[in-house]
């Protein structure tokens, strides 16, 4: 289903330096999240300079893989899922809402693609699409918690959408925090998801113009250590127990900070464009007298 007979494994496991047992087991998956998550880049520059992402797989594995590239949830799930599919993993897709900054009484579509899978009687969460996501699967059980990575996550089953039963995954640390420490980042059913599905859903995220992927680019990086945004011209630095750490570059840097913090290196052409496009907003930007 996942066209898993277009990927090439082992390309894909050499680019995350994963040379363990390749056997459908916790132990195999929960390394090769952590791989995918630290070592594949995230960004929406597809979105916002050309109104096209493409789901294929021979094209997400040439822009993940061979062009070191980032991409957003989408590619990232449809290439996991590819290699899961051929390593002998069971699982379903989902998809999610995000939550973060969304007016509970008008939600955000579920544009947000996500793996469950079922492995020795237990269901787990794998979401590695998000940028700053969980470096391991989560146990589809009511209070499971991910204390893996420089942030944790904690998985609830709980009320979601207008008062429909479901999931959310809650996090910490980005200082909007509810009463118990928790915020909710995104909500999700079981519902099943195809690759139609996310065809549909990816074409209203890379082309429409209420879109945000379209409207200004987004990238991200994620280590154990620090999590990098740069949202349009605003570059932030978020380390466990401190306070981010924000500053203003000008549209000319930004094809050097993305080699030189995000590792996502643009050819001169695509570069060229990026300057135009960010200087463009930047004029849009400023106050008409």
């Amino acid at each position: 289903m996942w066209s898993s007979e277009q990927l090439d494994l082992d390309a894909y496991l050499g680019h995350l330096g994963y040379e363990g047992d390749r056997a459908p087991t916790l132990t195999t998956l929960r390394a090769l999240q952590r791989a995918h998550v630290l070592t594949l880049r995230w960004d929406t520059l597809d979105s916002f300079l050309y109104r096209e992402v493409r789901l294929d797989l021979p094209s997400v594995q040439d822009k993940l893989l061979r062009r070191g590239r980032g991409g957003y949830c989408y590619e990232h799930t449809v290439l996991f899922a590819a290699a899961l599919e051929k390593l002998g993993f069971r699982f379903t897709a989902v998809s999610g809402r995000v939550q973060l900054g969304a007016d509970s009484t008008s939600p955000r579509p579920a544009t947000h693609a996500m793996l469950i899978v079922d492995l020795d009687g237990t269901r787990r969460l794998v979401d590695i699409g998000f940028g700053a996501s969980p470096l391991e699967p989560i146990e589809l059980v009511d209070g499971a918690r991910s204390d893996a990575g420089p942030w944790p996550y904690l998985l609830r089953r709980q009320v979601i959408t207008h008062g429909s039963p479901g999931w959310a995954v809650l996090q910490r640390g980005d200082g909007t925090e509810g009463p118990d420490g928790w915020t909710v980042r995104q909500v999700f059913t079981e519902t099943p998801q195809y690759p139609i599905d996310y065809t549909l859903g990816n074409h209203f995220v890379a082309t429409h113009d209420r879109s945000p992927f379209v409207i200004r680019p987004y990238i991200q990086r994620l280590t154990t250590e620090r999590h990098d945004t740069l949202d349009t011209l605003l570059w932030t630095t978020e380390r466990p127990g401190q306070d981010p750490v924000s500053e203003t570059i000008r549209p000319h840097e930004a094809p050097k900070l993305l080699a030189d913090v995000f590792a996502i290196h643009l050819d001169p052409t695509e570069a060229d464009l990026l300057v135009t496009r960010l200087t463009e907003l930047a004029a849009a930007s400023q106050p008409t007298t």
